[in-house]
């Protein structure tokens, strides 16, 4: 596995004696190091700038990484801070984080962004061989996936984003949003730490891209793309163990004499507008006021680790912290006792293990935060299964651990309230809301989370390579050529919209163009062919459209056939649900702008292909299901096309009025090709030595797939110059 991260586990650092190789701090850092696996190689930047290092240091640096399995980036100071500082944390971190007052939109942080992710890209893609999984992480590599994918089409890639993704309100902003979306979807799995921000990205993308999803998976191309949530977990046992290191005994030993007498509140964060800290004083201030016999026996013991220090709004953000937190001990400290002990540092693990097994209550609320792997940390850590959670509800972990109290970090009175709930919580209750959130957290830990990526990564691929084993090329094509050229008989039964023409706004729009008339008229001429046009069309239109033409028709997907010139109605019944089910699509085209009805013989379609597309995708979910409560009432077929909802009386279907041809005689070759769902029901009628072809990528019975309406008249068009066979056949 190639793990593509913006930094390596390791940082080299500079100094007088030489060129050193560092542990890296951070959640994705630990987490990733904790399931890498010793033939495993990471792609990242190494910490440095490249002009800070000579020629000679920058092989040097490369050897060293490479004997720890890690392939350098080397970039430049002025990209990494404008690629890093400036597009991923002015722009991105704020609008993933639903800041968008904060972000900064600048033509120059873009540029270096791009650049950087092609950078990126290049050294994965030379790294890469066709048997390595590829797995992309995190905010600042966003257009890696594809960019990989441009350079090597047959990669396994999966993409992880390790914080929220905004609703589209807040992600429309951006006015780079369609090349992130499409960067993204160039893997073969998306994962994301909970199912909101996959169904905003979903949403995006239908927004931008026009696709739209099922369960999750979509079609890119020629791809199949799941999109999926993976909340990701926490080394488990080197928290829970924690106190079996004799460095960590030292520090719970040291803590608890410094602590003595009081009851400890824990906040950690990195010191970020992000986390809530400001509102988190602000509530611990109203605790004091609320509960004054607190006074002199609770202890707020915050960790902020300084982040982003050149970034005014964070310069701002650590002073408007110390003014709070001196306020606070200036209303409320005694000579003996301070009501906040404040630690603007790092702190290294083993101080870290003891604070959280010392801690009364842990105080986790950030204002947004992707997972917070904080809270888990300390669950985790109560091995004695005493402790209280305090989490806010728009951390990612919120899902997750609901026997936690949860507030809404905003609300500084249910806060505070939730602070005294903590300190007078029984611990018989304090167990057993800790032992049921400690056995969630032991099964799904940080290894579980990376198997079960990458067991859904192969899967994802399983399909593709089986969807892309039915692709009609090189010698599938060959073989369909060879039978088409040597059958005696040939019944071509082919769909038009979507098949061989593409999707119009307005269906009149989708007339056909001389090319495809030439085509068709070839193949029609042919003596050996019977060619049928087997639509969802009214019959009116294809009569305009190709009543010339010397083949024949099913309009309305078979309430209508044309058999050697004339039309009939396969039944003479006319349908008593049309005046019910006509009233309901009104109702929802009026709710609905963009869409309009159309009225068939025997069937009636909802076209929302103009509508906005994820309240036109929406609706047509919620028409489906009314509709579905009437369909045994009257028998009624109810199919959702492209941008369509079809309703049409149940005893007709492309299946069914295929088989009129298909019992007309002995067949030696036969084809049917189409793009939806009301297609598919013409493939399940089919012999199964017939040629079917789905056009378009995606699961179906068909036994082959072209890309699109382009790809299918090429193979027509095959068809039509291999010409009839040689000899004095005629139709008979």
């Amino acid at each position: 596995m190639l793990i593509v991260a913006n930094r390596l586990p390791v940082t080299v650092v500079k100094r007088r004696d030489g060129v050193r190789l560092v542990p890296s701090v951070g959640g994705l850092a630990t987490g990733l190091r904790a399931v890498q696996q010793s033939e495993d190689r990471w792609i990242g930047w190494p910490g440095i700038a490249r002009e800070r290092l000579s020629a000679d240091e920058r092989t040097e640096v490369d050897v060293r990484l490479g004997a720890v399995h890690c392939q350098p980036v080397h970039l430049s100071q002025a990209d990494v801070e404008a690629y890093y500082a400036g597009f991923s944390n002015r722009t991105l971190w704020p609008l993933a984080h639903s800041f968008p007052a904060y972000a900064v939109y600048e033509r120059g942080y873009w540029e270096a962004y791009r650049r950087v992710n092609e950078a990126f890209a290049e050294a994965t893609g030379e790294a890469a061989t066709s048997d390595d999984t590829v797995w992309v992480h995190d905010y600042q590599l966003m257009l890696v996936p594809r960019e990989l994918r441009l350079r090597r089409a047959d990669a396994t890639i999966g993409f992880f984003l390790h914080i929220p993704f905004p609703p589209w309100e807040v992600f429309r902003l951006l006015p780079w949003r369609r090349e992130i979306v499409e960067g993204i979807l160039g893997a073969d799995l998306v994962g994301f730490h909970t199912h909101d921000y996959a169904l905003h990205f979903l949403e995006a993308a239908q927004r931008l891209l026009g696709v739209e999803h099922r369960l999750g998976r979509l079609v890119v191309g020629e791809r199949l793309v799941q999109v999926h949530a993976f909340p990701m977990g926490i080394d488990y046992e080197r928290f829970a163990r924690a106190d079996e290191d004799p460095g960590v005994r030292r520090e719970l030993e040291r803590v608890r004499q410094e602590t003595s007498g009081q009851r400890v509140v824990l906040s950690v964060d990195r010191l970020d507008y992000t986390k809530g800290i400001p509102q988190r004083l602000t509530a611990f201030d109203r605790f004091l006021d609320c509960y004054p016999d607190y006074r002199g026996r609770v202890t707020l013991v915050m960790v902020a680790v300084p982040s982003r220090t050149e970034v005014d709004r964070y310069q701002a953000l650590r002073r408007d912290v110390q003014e709070r937190i001196g306020g606070i001990e200036g209303r409320h400290a005694t000579l003996g006792w301070t009501p906040i002990r404040y630690l603007y540092r790092p702190v290294p693990f083993s101080t870290l293990a003891a604070l959280y097994r010392v801690a009364d209550v842990a105080l986790v609320t950030p204002l947004r935060d992707g997972m917070n792997l904080v809270a888990k940390e300390y669950v985790a850590s109560r091995s004695d299964g005493r402790g209280v959670l305090i989490l806010g509800e728009t951390a990612g972990a919120a899902r997750e651990l609901s026997e936690a109290l949860i507030v809404n970090p905003n609300d500084t009175e249910a806060v505070a309230e939730a602070l005294h709930a903590a300190l007078t919580m029984p611990v018989l209750e304090q167990v057993e809301r800790n032992r049921k959130m400690q056995e969630r957290l032991r099964a799904h830990d940080v290894r579980a989370w990376a198997r079960q990526f990458i067991d859904d990564l192969r899967g994802v691929r399983g399909v593709q390579r089986r969807l892309a084993g039915r692709t009609l090329r090189g010698e599938s094509r060959a073989a369909l050529v060879s039978a088409y050229r040597g059958a005696r008989w040939r019944l071509l039964l082919v769909d038009y919209d979507g098949t061989l023409v593409g999707f119009a706004g307005r269906p009149a729009d989708a007339v056909p163009d001389v090319s495809l008339v030439e085509l068709m008229k070839a193949l029609a001429a042919d003596p050996r062919n019977r060619l049928v046009l087997v639509s969802g069309r009214d019959r009116r239109t294809l009569e305009t459209w190709w009543g010339a033409l010397p083949a024949d028709m099913a309009a309305e997907h078979g309430a209508w056939v044309r058999e050697g010139g004339a039309w009939c109605l396969v039944t003479d019944d006319a349908p008593a649900w049309k005046v019910e089910v006509r009233r309901i699509l009104d109702a929802y085209t009026v709710r609905t702008p963009g869409t309009f009805v159309e009225e068939k013989t025997l069937s009636l379609a909802w076209h929302y292909r103009l509508a906005d597309p994820v309240l036109g995708s929406l609706r047509a979910d919620e028409l489906i299901a009314t509709l579905s409560q009437l369909a045994g009432l009257w028998q009624l077929g109810i199919v959702a096309g492209n941008r369509v909802v079809e309703i049409k009386d149940g005893r007709v279907g492309k299946g069914r009025v295929a088989a009129r041809w298909l019992q007309s005689r002995e067949w030696d070759f036969v084809l049917a090709a189409g793009d939806d769902a009301t297609d598919e029901e013409m493939f399940a009628a089919m012999p199964e030595d017939a040629h079917t072809i789905k056009v378009g990528f995606g699961p179906t019975r068909a036994r082959h797939w072209v890309a699109d309406p382009t790809e299918i008249r090429e193979v027509l068009g095959e068809l039509a110059r291999a010409g009839a066979p040689r000899g004095d056949a005629t139709e008979g």
